[in-house]
């Protein structure tokens, strides 16, 4: 049953701090549902992680009991009740309700039925509306369940209509983009044998917005005619704008896609060499450059703070750093339950990893360096340093064509633009 998975699922993740994409992937995969039931499951599953904070602020209006108190499979029950009846117009209240009190027998909480139902009942009862509170941190904390830490940070780094764009962006139904492979087929070719609705992004190359389905179970996905890459993904590859026979270095490219549309640019000419921490990771490069019969990746293990004298000069280097996520919060939620204290190392990380990177790059070449995170600490502070520390280089503009808020050598992109993650890159070029 889709409801009992999902519960078990949030006991695992809020128990064990587990990646939602892998928790989902192992579960879904193991399981005997249906498709629409497990497509029910991922729904209640995603909607509970991303409106947690929220569905928290209403329960507590009715528990007497701290949360913090309650049996993890209660709450977790409590939570996924409330986000059906508040935002799946699709299932009838009542329904909701009577589901989320079996469950209490299935999961062994039986003790809880009463309670569980006189909970989900009184917030119908009450027109399923919940006061705000006054406090303007705390509003924007519970409207847009996103942690006051968060919610503050935003907005002393950005505007006001800027932050509260960046958390309006990080709830609500996620887009997803692909990229053609042009060394396999042409756009019109894949397009009319995938066979699903579909928008052209008129300002990339071989760039599409997913409009329905499910594009992984597709002839044309197994044949690699194309891997699914977010907008922001692909601008960062078109910021690199690799060449044909480029030598270029991925230095931290698991799982692959940016490797993949920078080879696909080049025609499948040159050499791309992409690196991971781990085996298994590397693997999933080999893996997609398989599917989509691009050869000339060459994938394997490497520390990107470490140099390697056995690598080549490089023409262009894309040094994607490991960073907080707090741009793809909408597709990682289990990001914002994070303590931001673990951030703090990540700079020393990200520019010990840009300045080492560096070192491969030729004179004339040159490098791109991006996150997926809206922390300015990670950002603009890192090439900033490295720019005063090494004269050798100088920003470079890129993506001018593209308008705002393209036209210097580094960019925020805010979701508003493209609808894509938040991005952060900035190029720079090796002068002497």
């Amino acid at each position: 049953m889709p409801r009992l998975l999902a519960v078990k699922m949030l006991d695992k993740t809020f128990t064990n701090n587990g990646f939602s994409n892998i928790v989902v992937d192992k579960s879904l995969s193991s399981s005997n549902l249906s498709i629409q039931d497990k497509r029910l499951c991922s729904v209640i599953y995603y909607g509970v992680l991303e409106r947690k904070i929220t569905l928290d602020y209403i329960i507590s209006r009715y528990s007497k009991k701290s949360l913090n108190k309650l049996d993890i499979s209660v709450l977790n029950i409590l939570r996924s009740g409330i986000y059906q009846i508040l935002y799946l117009d699709s299932i009838p209240d009542n329904a909701s309700v009577n589901e989320s009190v079996k469950l209490a027998k299935k999961l062994k909480v039986s003790s809880a039925s009463g309670f569980i139902n006189a909970v989900l009942r009184n917030f119908i009862r009450d027109g399923k509306t919940y006061p705000l509170p006054k406090d303007a941190l705390k509003r924007l904390s519970i409207e847009y369940s996103a942690p006051q830490w968060l919610v503050d940070k935003l907005l002393i780094e950005y505007s006001k209509d800027v932050a509260i764009n960046m958390l309006k962006s990080s709830i609500g139904k996620v887009p997803t983009f692909f990229r053609i492979n042009n060394t396999l087929c042409t756009d019109e070719e894949c397009i009319k044998s995938l066979g699903l609705e579909c928008k052209k992004i008129e300002y990339l190359p071989h760039c599409y917005e997913l409009l329905n389905g499910d594009i992984t179970s597709t002839e044309v996905f197994k044949k690699g005619f194309l891997h699914i890459q977010d907008i922001s993904s692909q601008m960062c590859c078109s910021a690199l704008n690799p060449k044909e026979n480029d030598i270029v270095l991925d230095i931290c490219s698991a799982p692959g896609g940016k490797t993949f549309t920078i080879s696909e640019t080049m025609n499948n000419t040159g050499k791309v060499y992409a690196f991971d921490l781990h085996q298994h990771r590397v693997d999933l490069i080999s893996q997609g450059a398989k599917r989509l019969h691009l050869t000339n990746i060459v994938s394997q293990v490497g520390d990107g703070s470490k140099f390697n004298e056995k690598l080549p000069q490089a023409d262009k280097i894309l040094c994607d750093v490991p960073c907080s996520g707090l741009g793809v919060i909408r597709r990682k939620p289990e990001i914002k339950y994070k303590n931001p204290k673990e951030f703090d190392s990540l700079p020393n990380i990200q520019y010990k990893i840009l300045e080492t990177s560096s070192k491969y790059l030729k004179v004339g070449g040159e490098l791109v360096y991006s996150t997926c995170t809206l922390n300015k600490a990670e950002n603009e502070e890192i090439i900033e340093k490295f720019l005063k520390e090494n004269p050798n280089f100088e920003g470079v503009s890129y993506l001018e064509s593209l308008g705002e808020p393209f036209g210097n050598y580094k960019t925020t992109i805010n979701p508003k633009y493209f609808n894509g993650d938040g991005f952060f890159i900035s190029k720079v070029k090796r002068v002497k």
